[in-house]
């Protein structure tokens, strides 16, 4: 094995390239002659002797041997000296190999019948090995007797890792002349680098839609380098799939442009830093989160920063698969105190292609739908039907016995485009219950997004959504993330009013796992349940003083001759539209009526209207009356619909 003579460092290039610029007194050699980065000169020396011969060591069969390089740095010059007693110096070929496998045949039977090997093989050098045909001496070396230039460039090694063996390989190529193999010098030029590599880990290879992962990243400079290397950058910029929510660790990450300033790392020191992120993709999802070092003070041995090169040690990626195991919620009970009356797709007519149709349902009045579709286009396709929207039994929902329902196939031009679909009643139902088939997601084709909204009057009115396996739910919105296929149950949201509503708002789309064009998906409106409309009245009486004779209208008492204001509520808090309702109300004992005070409104703070004492004077336009005889007060409506309500306010004196 060989042994390290010396390691000499410098800035500036060998001693030899000097002499040579000198000697040509040319500025611009000196320019060109600069390294670019601090080198160093190390000799590595193999003393083992051994016979050279064409029967001892053949060409098929050479006489080796190696230095070996433990640190890594990438070679910009190699020369070789080689000592040996010979006859006959034509016989021999040498070659020299490095850690990687280059062959460099540095001696390729030249110099004729000259005597033994004393010379220093050097690209530089001015006289070519095939002119050394001279006896030469045995002597001490270093230095050699002479400096030539090899049958072939040891430039060919240039830009390599010097870390490794290297191997001198020694041939006799004719009989009759043999000799002894003495020394080899390999002198190795390198630039100092530092060898930098990355790691990256995550927390989870099979994480759960939307859990919490993180990735943990290591660059590390090997204690092998030669180098500080400073400005370090990597840049890791999450994948659709993974949402940042944080990090920490050494140096600033900028998780807009996925550029983690390390700062300095001196050999054999590490950096870390850890991204945490939530998962956001659907199931069987794949996601591939890619690292690489892309900026470094110090040139690096065997990798090139930011080359996007994927088998270098500056370049890291993991992987994870969303694994979804979400079991299908439970749906509440629909009860229907007074019974209910079923929409049933199998019974009611649709025309293929048509965006709207009303019905009419006994016990109930009319239902109406209205379809739109302003950023996407209806899909014609048989199987479901033909022209959408339309009636088909292909989307079964896992029914065991296929039913129809109505199909909303579409091709959506982008994540923000929706079909809107509005269910109109012409009476408030008391709560009612239906299916949407198929709410379920495609990796790289679409991902189903449905919200729901009721009202009642005009009043939101807020509806329970319940899951199936392949979507979940958050608020009045599910979100597809599994596949579902045709016939399971796995994609089916369940949508219940528990109480009064009149309007149902569907509006159906993507959610952020789609990808920017969706493209073609589909879902399907079931059977509607719906609870008959219950009559049901509130009245709520509120009191508050207006002055009193010792504060005035600061903070009044409800004191002798205080005014005091009353207000009588009405509400109907049922399904049903309520007719000729009448209220009325005995004044205390202690309470005079202040003549002309009543007004009326839809509620408290809005009855500002003022009606006279008997109901029947000219200010009786509005839907409201009221009267006062004696000590009481009547107030009416003509009809209250679901939701509605009338006020009654009057003032008073306390006595």
């Amino acid at each position: 094995m060989g042994s390290l003579y010396k390691i000499v460092a410098e800035v500036l290039p060998s001693v030899r390239r000097v002499a040579a610029c000198l000697a040509m007194l040319v500025w611009s050699c000196l320019i060109l002659a600069v390294p670019a980065h601090a080198q160093t000169v190390a000799r590595y020396t193999t003393t083992t002797t051994g016979t050279v011969s064409d029967t001892a060591t053949p060409c098929s069969n050479p006489l080796k041997r190696t230095f070996t390089v433990g640190t890594s740095q990438t070679v910009s010059d190699v020369n070789i000296g080689v000592l040996m007693a010979h006859t006959y110096r034509g016989d021999l070929v040498i070659t020299l190999v490095s850690p990687a496998g280059t062959r460099v045949t540095v001696v390729n039977r030249v110099g004729g019948g000259g005597d033994n090997f004393n010379a220093l093989l050097d690209d530089q050098a001015g006289t070519a090995v095939s002119g050394y045909t001279a006896n030469d001496t045995i002597t001490a070396v270093p230095p050699y007797n002479r400096t030539l230039t090899p049958s072939s460039a040891l430039a060919a090694f240039n830009g390599q890792n010097a870390a490794g063996t290297w191997t001198i390989e020694v041939c006799d190529a004719a009989p009759q002349d043999d000799g002894i193999f003495q020394q080899a010098d390999l002198y190795l030029t390198t630039i100092l680098t530092a060898d930098l590599s990355l790691s990256q880990s995550v927390s989870s290879s099979a994480p759960n839609d939307l859990a919490s992962i993180s990735y943990t990243l290591t660059v590390t400079n090997s204690t092998s380098s030669t180098q500080t290397a400073s400005a370090i950058m990597v840049r890791d910029l999450l994948p659709s799939g993974a949402t940042f929510v944080s990090s920490s660790g050494t140096g600033t990450y900028n998780s807009s442009t996925g550029d983690w300033a390390v700062g300095s790392l001196a050999p054999g020191q590490s950096a870390t830093l850890t991204i945490n992120a939530a998962v956001a993709a659907g199931n069987g999802v794949t996601v591939t989160n890619i690292a690489e070092i892309t900026a470094s003070s110090a040139p690096d041995p065997d990798s090139t920063p930011n080359n996007g090169v994927t088998t270098e040690d500056d370049y890291a990626a993991t992987t994870f698969t969303v694994t979804v195991s979400r079991s299908a919620g439970f749906a509440p009970t629909l009860t229907c105190s007074a019974g209910s009356v079923i929409f049933d797709w199998d019974t009611q007519a649709w025309t293929a292609g048509a965006t709207g149709n009303s019905y009419t349902l006994a016990g109930l009045g009319t239902i109406g739908f209205a379809i739109t579709n302003t950023n996407g286009v209806f899909l014609n396709n048989a199987t479901y039907g033909g022209q959408s929207p339309a009636k088909q039994n292909a989307l079964t929902g896992g029914l065991g016995t296929p039913q129809q329902s109505l199909a909303l196939l579409v091709d959506l031009t982008s994540q923000n485009a929706t079909v809107n679909t509005t269910i109109t009643l012409s009476s408030a139902v008391n709560g009612l219950q239906f299916t949407i088939f198929d709410v379920d997601f495609n990796a790289n084709q679409f991902a189903d997004k449905v919200t729901v909204t009721g009202s009642l009057g005009g009043m939101l009115v807020t509806p329970i959504l319940t899951n199936g396996s392949a979507n979940f739910v958050n608020g009045n919105s599910a979100y597809g993330d599994a596949v579902s296929n045709d016939n399971q149950a796995n994609g089916n949201v369940v949508v219940t009013f528990t109480g009064p509503v009149d309007k149902i708002s569907i509006a159906y789309g993507d959610h952020s796992y789609a990808p920017a064009d969706p493209g073609q998906q589909g879902i399907a409106l079931h059977d509607i349940t719906m609870c008959k409309a219950v009559a049901n009245i509130a009245v709520t009486k509120v009191s508050s003083v207006i002055s009193d004779p010792v504060n005035g209208t600061t903070n009044p008492k409800a004191i002798p001759g205080a005014v005091m204001e009353y207000c009588i509520l009405v509400s109907n808090t049922g399904s049903a539209t309520l007719s000729n309702i009448a209220a009325s109300d005995t004044m205390p004992s202690n309470y005079t009526y202040a003549a002309g005070t009543i007004t009326s409104g839809t509620s408290c703070a809005s009855a500002t209207t003022a009606e006279d004492d008997n109901n029947i004077g000219a200010d009786e336009t509005d839907p409201f009356g009221a009267a006062i005889s004696g000590a009481t007060l009547t107030a009416t409506a003509s009809t209250l619909t679901a939701g509605g309500g009338f006020a009654v306010k009057f003032r008073g004196n306390v006595n």
